[in-house]
Parts: structure tokens; C-alpha cells; sequence
């Protein structure tokens, strides 16, 4: 392994031995070693001794600079090669646009391609351009792995790190901050790839700029996520993010499209611009806590999504729902609805839930589970099932309208309200089997769901738990075509872009 450093005259490469502090020349020990052990030789024992000591005593590490103002230039570039940096300030100017930044890595910091692996350590990164991202794994075979690092952008539409092409980056213990436009912390695009982020801070201050915006398959451990402006966590398309022991706290203040004009937390829906496929959304949170400061916690459209919630401290300081399901701009109008299988389990659920008519909910809460809320206080709308397990419990707190129920007798509470079932008021103390909704995934812009007709989703027998979540994640979608080096077309249609993206 060779381990580089950057100097303003250019780039050096040295052999490296790593010591505690840091790292330095083999050669260039030596030579001080010898220099001072001949100059010993001239003076009495105690500077002798003196000079054991210096001898012993590890170098201190240097801080290299290194800047680039170049329009679509990089600071650090790999391309197909195994590299490593550490300890390196990185100054990025200049601007760029589009397709080839947001795609394909122009104008970032830091970007690696065809196959590298690159290594990075103890950097701090500063971008101020536009489309100018901090840290980019591009393609197929290409893995980032950064650690100990500050990343800090600027400018529109430049993410803290960022993964397309099916690339991978590997993250531990970043500080990333981010205040330009469309300009999320942890950021994905076109053909998607592997994140894995452990430890550190991640914030956004931009309008359409989550914490996390995914079109790969992301999943955050042991770290702390904020959003000033915008959502906290958008998936786009079949795609997923999974949480595991983290704070996570949205403001999202700021309407960034005109095709949806409510705030939200957490964002899962199919923009149909092209950038991600089409099918299952995953959101996965175990442990930790999520603090939404304003309109709803979570909000699907246009696409089918499962959403996973154990031991999570949910918090609502809005004024929306917890879960809304319904049509926005995106999709073709009356097919473009959210379907929603959310499983919960050792899960408080405090909020109402909207599922307009044509969305899907199928609602499992387990594991003593409880749910403070009202379903469509309205008025019968969409296709909803919750199902009530293992001494879980669901406490009204308005009339609530829903198409089919599975729960044991005391397991709701009606509080004073009315439940009503496939049109039915339910009474209280009574038990109820019905069955779940049938959410199938389409390929033509919208998302449709079958009626209970009496089949529970493929795999499940009446009664049984749903299936948890498979391990691990799908494949992420190709990787944009090399020798063209252009996306793919776009559908025809209603093309705008995504809240995290700026129009084009």
C-alpha cells in the first residue's frame, strides 16, 4: 500500500512507515537519526543522551494543503488505483452543472472512479462552488473509506459525501455540515451504490437538503442527524435507509417543489425523473430517537414502502400526522398514491394516520407495541389493516375508519370514540380476524393495491407475524452507461425533480 501526502508545490509520493501520531518517510528517519547520532560524537555523554531521547521520540504530524479553482477539477482524483491520504487540508472553488457532477463526480473535492480504493483520514474538506461535493465514490467496484474527517460545502447542490454508480462509500466518525441548496450531508445519485456510515454529525441548513437523501441502499449507525430546512430522510424509489441507534432530529420549514405542499420528517415516494428504480422503498429504525419539529413524521407517495419501526423514541412537535399516505404531484394522477406496510415492534406510536383513497396501509404493531391515535377521522377513505399482537394495544383518540382489523379481545381502547370496520362499528372488548391488503409493486408510474380478498401477503398464513425485513440489502440498480458517459433518458411526462434537487 502506497500512502500519499499533498503539497502546495504538487503531488509527492513516499514510502510511509505508520507510527502512533502519524506517519513519515522511512528514509527521512533515518537521516535524522544519523545526523544527530554523528553530532553526538563531537560533544560529551550527556548529549549523548540526549540524543537516545530524541531518537525515541515519534515525529510530529504535518498538515499538508492542497487547493484546486478549477471548473470540474478535483483536488484528489483516484481512477482505478489503491490510494491513501491522511492529515490534508482541501480547499475546492469553482462550479460546475448538471448531469456530469451530479452523476458523475465533476467539480467534487474528492473523487474516486473505475474500481480505486481510495483511503482517507483526518482530512478537512471545504467546498464552496457550486455542484461542488466534498467526498465522491463513482461506479461499480469503487469503495471510499473515510474516517476522522470534517467536510464542510457551501454552495448549491454539493452533498457532504456522495455515492452513484453502484459505488461504495464507507464512513466513520465524520463532522459534515452543508448550507447551500439541494446539498444533503449524506447524498446519492443516478444508479445508486453501498453507504455505510458509523459515528459523527451530519447537518444541513439548505432548503431540499435532507440529512440523507437515497437513492442507494443507506444505512447509519451511532450518529447524529440534523436538518434545519428540510425533510430529515428522503428514499427515493427502491432504494432504503436503515437507522440503527440514531438521534435524528427535522425541522422541515421549507417548501422546496410545488408538487407537495406539506412538511414531513421523513420522506419515501417515486419522483419518476429516472434517477432511481422503480419498486419497494425500505425505512428501517431500531433504537435511537426521531424529533419532527413540524407537519407530519412520515409521508409515502407515489410508491410501495415498508417501514420498520423497534424501540424507536418517536417525537412529533408538529402539527401533522404521524403516518400520511396519499397522492401528491409525482406519478400519474390516480394511481400515485403511498402503499405502506409499517411493521412495529416494542413501538409507541403517538398521531393520527391518513391513508387517502387510493393508498394502502397494513399496520402491524407487536411486541407490546402501542398505538395513540385515530385512522381517517374523515371518513372511509383508503385501504387500511392493523393488526394487534403480543399484547399490543391502540388507544383512540378520534373516530377512527379502517377496512379490516385482527386484534384480541381488550386490545383497544376506544377511549369514547367510534371504530368503525369495512363500514361496521366495532364493539369494545371484542376480538376480530380479518386480513391484510395485498400491495402489489407496478412498473407504470403508480403504485396499485388488490382488495382483501381473503389472502394475507405472500408468505404469511392467518395469524402469524409479517415477515421481518429481509437481510442485507437488494442490488442496487446499474450503473449509467460508461461509453455514452450520459443518463439514461428520461420518461415522458411530469418530470420535475425531486425536493433534494434543484430543476435542471
Amino acid at each position: 500500500m502506497m500512502r500519499k501526502k499533498l503539497f502546495l508545490a504538487g503531488l509527492c509520493t513516499v514510502s510511509l512507515i505508520c507510527l502512533t501520531t502519524g506517519c513519515a518517510s522511512e528514509s527521512n528517519i533515518g537521516a535524522d537519526v544519523e545526523t544527530t547520532t554523528q553530532a553526538s560524537t563531537t560533544e560529551d555523554n550527556d548529549t549523548a543522551t540526549d540524543t537516545d531521547d530524541i531518537s525515541n521520540t515519534e515525529p510530529e504530524v504535518i498538515t499538508e494543503s492542497k487547493e484546486n479553482n478549477e471548473a470540474g477539477g478535483h483536488v484528489i482524483e483516484a481512477d482505478g488505483t489503491t490510494e491513501e491520504y491522511s492529515n490534508v487540508n482541501i480547499e475546492k472553488t469553482g462550479d460546475s452543472e448538471g448531469d456530469e457532477a451530479d452523476f458523475y463526480g465533476e467539480n467534487s473535492a474528492v473523487f474516486a472512479t473505475n474500481g480505486a480504493t481510495l483511503t482517507l483520514s483526518d482530512l478537512n474538506v471545504h467546498t464552496n462552488g457550486t455542484h461542488a461535493n466534498g467526498i465522491f465514490s463513482y461506479g461499480e467496484g469503487t469503495t471510499v473509506n473515510i474516517s476522522d474527517s470534517t467536510i464542510e460545502t457551501e454552495g448549491n447542490c454539493s452533498g457532504g459525501i456522495m455515492t452513484t454508480g453502484g459505488g461504495t462509500m464507507n464512513a466513520e466518525n465524520l463532522t459534515i455540515h452543508t448550507t447551500g441548496r439541494s446539498s444533503a450531508a449524506i447524498r446519492s445519485d443516478r444508479g445508486g451504490g453501498t453507504v455505510n456510515v458509523s459515528g459523527g454529525s451530519y447537518s444541513t441548513d439548505g432548503t431540499g437538503s435532507p440529512a440523507i437523501y437515497s437513492t442507494a441502499d443507506i444505512t447509519v449507525s451511532d450518529a447524529e442527524l440534523t436538518s434545519t430546512a428540510s425533510e430529515g430522510i428522503v428514499v427515493e424509489g427502491k432504494n432504503s435507509v436503515t437507522l440503527n441507534n440514531v438521534t435524528l432530529n427535522a425541522d422541515n420549514n421549507q417548501i422546496n417543489s410545488d408538487k407537495s405542499n406539506t412538511y414531513k420528517a421523513v420522506m419515501i415516494y417515486q419522483s419518476m425523473s429516472g434517477d432511481a428504480a422503480e419498486g419497494k422503498a425500505s425505512f428501517t429504525m431500531k433504537g435511537g430517537s426521531l424529533t419532527n419539529e413540524n407537519g407530519d413524521v412520515f409521508f409515502v407517495n407515489n410508491t410501495v414502502a415498508d417501514i420498520t419501526l423497534s424501540g424507536a423514541a418517536i417525537t412529533n412537535n408538529g402539527d401533522g400526522a404521524f403516518l400520511r399516505a396519499e397522492a401528491a404531484g409525482w406519478g400519474n394522477e390516480g394511481s400515485n398514491g403511498g402503499h405502506v406496510n409499517m411493521y412495529a415492534t416494542d413501538q409507541e406510536i403517538n398521531g393520527d394516520i391518513v391513508v387517502d383513497d387510493i393508498s394502502t396501509l397494513n399496520l402491524y404493531l407487536s411486541g407490546n407495541s402501542s398505538f395513540n391515535g385515530a385512522i381517517n377521522t374523515d371518513g372511509a377513505k383508503g385501504s387500511v389493516y392493523v393488526e394487534l399482537k403480543d399484547g399490543s394495544a391502540w388507544t383512540l383518540t378520534g373516530d377512527s375508519y379502517i377496512g379490516s382489523l385482527s386484534c384480541e379481545a381488550g386490545s383497544i381502547n376506544l377511549n369514547g370514540y367510534k371504530l368503525y370496520v369495512d363500514g361496521k362499528e366495532y364493539t369494545e372488548g371484542s376480538s376480530s380476524t380479518g386480513q391484510a391488503y395485498e400491495i402489489k409493486v407496478q412498473s407504470s408510474g403508480g403504485d396499485k393495491q388488490a382488495p382483501p380478498d381473503g389472502d394475507k401477503p405472500e408468505g404469511m398464513e392467518d395469524g402469524d407475524t409479517p415477515p421481518e425485513p429481509p437481510e442485507g440489502m437488494e442490488n442496487p440498480p446499474e450503473k449509467p452507461s460508461e461509453d455514452k458517459k450520459q443518463p439514461p433518458e428520461k420518461p415522458s411526462g411530469d418530470m420535475e425533480q425531486p425536493p433534494e434537487k434543484p430543476s435542471r
